[in-house]
């Protein structure tokens, strides 16, 4: 036997590799590049695919260009957006801006498009706190809760938006009193608080008025009240800061193990200088009044924007609700029983614990529903709801008969808000979702 070492080799045999005995190992030269790689070298096939693909559909853009610019010259017409520029002669129920029939197409179209983003906006904001709450009913214990929140998901999930919105719009203009139900001594009718009329015209709510102006700002078509943009800033300040406050506490909590108290910090933070500027510009309550026939003063929210916004919030509740419901059962109950074994309750072992994790998979389909919601916002016309696709796409098109340039605003505008409402909700799922480490 061969005497071994400590490292288990025999001592007479020696491992040993000279200069000469290394073998030169060259790196393999790349084949030179022949055009059939095109299509037969993995490397370059999938690009060139792709540009082949991509040539062909610009040969179709361009064929269709063609054909409509040719039609369009048979027909005695041009391609043309300066009808935007033209007076639109009509008038607009719902205004957030000022407008009159006076004014140009493009304005009209401007108050369309806001009245559009208003009802997007509050309908995707009741739509998730009517969701959120329905899917965590949905999951409760007590029979009867769960059993009436899935009846009024399966209802409302079942029939088309349209109807709903036909529905409450029937009911506001055919159950509701008529103003003159509130005047003298023998109403039969009554204003709720002395301050909210429910009427078949509309509910009228009290207003803020300022007894100090600040101006406006005049920003294009735009000339927001400078009091309106300074409460604004002052809110944004107030929920930064509290943000500051919060994440202090929870850096305290991580060192310390104790959390101080915030609560009475945020209500000061964020209601205090809100209620010094609302002081300091002489800010009061403008209450609706019966002149007449009808009500004014105060704010007046008509019944086809209540049509919309309850149907379409109350139709998206009912999908949000059940995204809500799934995304909490895909969260371990593991996590539920440890919460509970911490101490905490139900209720913060839903807010704190289960639905920040469920977020996760409650966001991607919640951009959906959002995107639907707004696009739905399109309906309005059934109810006299003025929004973009009443005006723009509806009355303007009518009186210039320029239907090939609204309709391609028309898609242009929704893609561009639909593509906003994506990126925005894009953005906060990439915040929450699981970060790997």
């Amino acid at each position: 036997m061969w005497p071994r070492t400590r490292l288990g080799q025999p001592t007479g045999y020696i491992m040993s590799i000279t200069n000469d005995q290394r073998v030169a190992t060259a790196a393999p030269q790349k084949p030179a590049f022949h055009p059939s790689m095109l299509l037969y070298d993995q490397r370059y096939r999938s690009i060139t695919i792709q540009i082949f693909a991509l040539f062909l559909l610009m040969l179709g853009a361009a064929w269709l260009i063609d054909n409509v610019v040719n039609n369009l010259r048979l027909l005695g017409r041009t391609f043309s957006f300066n009808f935007l520029w033209q007076s639109a002669g009509y008038d607009i129920n719902q205004r957030p801006i000022e407008y009159d029939s006076t004014m140009t197409h493009g304005r009209a179209a401007l108050v369309g498009f806001l009245n559009t983003i208003i009802l997007a906006i509050l309908g995707c904001a009741l739509a998730t706190v009517i969701g959120v709450i329905a899917g965590v009913l949905r999951l409760s214990k007590n029979w009867l809760v769960s059993r009436l929140v899935t009846f009024y998901v399966e209802i409302f999930r079942n029939i088309p938006t349209l109807i709903w919105i036909l529905i409450f719009g029937a009911v506001m203009a055919e159950s509701m009193p008529a103003p003159s139900a509130f005047r003298g001594d023998n109403a039969s009718s009554s204003m709720i608080f002395d301050a909210i009329a429910v009427t078949n015209r509309g509910i009228y709510i009290p207003s803020i008025q300022f007894q100090t102006e600040l101006g406006v700002l005049p920003i294009g078509p735009f000339a927001p009240s400078l009091n309106w943009i300074l409460i604004l800033a002052v809110i944004i300040a107030g929920i930064f800061a509290n943000k500051q406050l919060i994440a202090h506490a929870n850096r305290l909590q991580s060192e310390t193990g104790i959390r101080p108290k915030t609560w009475w910090k945020s209500i000061l933070l964020l209601l205090l200088p809100v209620g010094v500027i609302l002081v300091a510009l002489g800010a009061y309550l403008d209450y609706p009044e019966l002149r007449g026939f009808n009500f004014t003063g105060g704010l007046h929210l008509r019944n086809s924007f209540l049509a919309m916004w309850l149907g379409l919030s109350l139709y998206t509740g009912a999908f949000i609700a059940e995204i809500v419901r799934g995304g909490i059962l895909a969260v371990s109950k593991g996590q539920t029983e440890a919460a509970f074994a911490l101490g905490l309750q139900p209720g913060k072992t839903m807010r704190l614990v289960i639905l920040p994790q469920a977020m996760r998979v409650i966001v991607p389909p919640l951009i959906s529903q959002y995107l639907n919601l707004t696009k739905n916002t399109s309906l309005g016309l059934a109810v006299g709801y003025m929004d973009l696709r009443s005006t723009l796409g509806g009355i303007t098109i009518n009186q210039t008969g320029r239907e090939l340039e609204g309709m391609l605003l028309l898609m242009a505008v929704y893609l561009v808000i639909s593509l906003t409402i994506s990126g925005l909700m894009n953005v906060y799922n990439s915040r929450v979702k699981l970060k790997e480490r």
